[in-house]
């Protein structure tokens, strides 16, 4: 039996959703309300401590709230902030990264800075991945996280990728599951498609663009142009193939390597750790202002363009390998170690490492702010004290917040 309740609702919360009570005083969740509006809502699902519910009527608006721009918005999962004034979703991301680290880590008035705000709120990001349903339609996951929601626009990509994405067609039963289409610096395209089938799926298109496809556990075959791309991060560029990760978005990056330089003590003979690091994004630029850095990297694609994109440096070792396996091999004393793990965040045995290196600087680099206070819980009971933590808006009108944290140790 649907149950339908009148509640009011009281914060934006983690993950996107606002946060409301039901009469017996249960936690409810639902996504594309404002704090301080009174909705009809629909519980979709319970337990035994909170449930959460979508949206059936909003009785009184929030004065916050304002006309999103996509069509999509409240049915797609992309973007939970759309309805919101940008200057309002800084507030409400800021006000996440210190919740979290109230509640999970146990910090009592964690030194949480200002959100650095991105300088594009739409059109900002240079990757988008699309789900291809049976008809070979291109679509998002909708919010419910169940099925695939087709899509007509979409105002996060560049504008280049938003052009290109309308032209394809691939037809029913196209043998593919995902396509992924990059942009980079200089206005070159990629098309990633992603199948099952170790043989290529047949492809044309009228179109100068790059094209590769990558079959899970099997090498990627270049279908068209190049296998990379190129970025450029202050004044350096930085070769990308089809399966390296690299920030999606371009301007948001180079703030981040700029307050990094200015915030990390680096010096002529300083040693230097970076965990996952990736194509080298952060590294190439601390490579030049260090004695030696080690990077640690699992991913084959991503250590390929590391190698390529810090080539002209001979204080650098890149160890291919999960950071738990490298780490606590190490024979030396770093005086800084910064990580950039995935949401899922350090593995026990990177912790441990850690802790037996004693870095005098650490600096972590988070996507999740929730394992990332759980991670620094850990890390403060080894000897460190949390220094500042500031987040950086990578992907405006989405609940998603990026955020750096640096630590020292406490003999320092």
């Amino acid at each position: 039996m649907t149950e339908i309740v009148q509640i009011k609702m009281e914060k934006l919360v983690y993950g996107g959703d606002c946060l409301g009570r039901l009469p017996d005083g249960r936690a409810v969740f639902v996504p594309f309300v404002l704090p301080g509006e009174i909705v009809k809502i629909e519980i979709v699902d319970e337990k035994q401590r909170f449930a959460r519910a979508i949206p059936i009527e909003i009785i009184e608006e929030s004065p916050d709230r304002i006309t999103p721009r996509c069509i999509h918005f409240g049915e797609c999962g992309g973007c939970q902030y759309q309805n919101l004034d940008y200057a309002k979703q800084l507030k409400a991301k800021e006000a996440i990264v210190r919740d979290q680290f109230e509640r999970i880590g146990k910090f009592v008035d964690p030194p949480i800075k200002p959100i650095v705000p991105s300088p594009s709120l739409w059109n900002y990001r240079n990757t988008v991945q699309f789900q291809i349903g049976k008809g070979g339609e291109l679509g998002y996951i909708h919010a419910d996280g169940e099925h695939l929601l087709p899509i007509y626009e979409c105002h996060l990509p560049q504008a280049m990728i938003n052009d290109l994405w309308p032209q394809i067609e691939l037809g029913a039963d196209p043998g593919l599951y995902r396509l992924g289409i990059r942009q980079d610096t200089y206005e070159n395209l990629m098309l990633i498609l992603e199948g099952e089938d170790k043989t290529p799926p047949e492809f044309s298109l009228d179109i100068p663009v790059s094209a590769v496809y990558t079959p899970p556990e099997d090498r990627l075959t270049v279908l068209a142009g190049d296998d990379h791309l190129t970025y450029e991060i202050l004044n350096r560029d930085f070769q990308v193939s089809a399966r390296s990760f690299f920030q999606v978005n371009t301007k948001m990056a180079e703030k981040m390597v700029r307050f990094l330089l200015e915030h990390i003590k680096l010096e002529a003979n300083t040693r230097a750790v970076e965990l996952y690091a990736g194509v080298g994004l952060f590294s190439a630029f601390i490579a030049e202002k260090v004695g030696h850095l080690t990077a640690i990297e699992s991913s084959g694609a991503a250590c390929h363009d590391f190698a390529v994109n810090l080539d002209e440096f001979d204080n650098v070792v890149l160890y291919e390998a999960e950071a738990e396996e490298v780490l606590p091999s190490l024979n030396l004393s770093p005086d800084v170690l910064i990580a950039d793990p995935p949401r899922s965040g350090l593995a026990p045995a990177v912790h441990d490492a850690i802790a037996a290196l004693q870095p005098e600087q650490i600096i972590y680099i988070s996507c999740d702010p929730a394992t990332l206070a759980r991670d620094l819980k850990k890390i403060t009971r080894k000897g460190y004290r949390l220094v500042s933590a500031t987040p950086f808006d990578l992907f405006p009108q989405t609940a998603h917040v990026e955020t750096i944290v640096l630590m020292s140790r406490i003999d320092n």
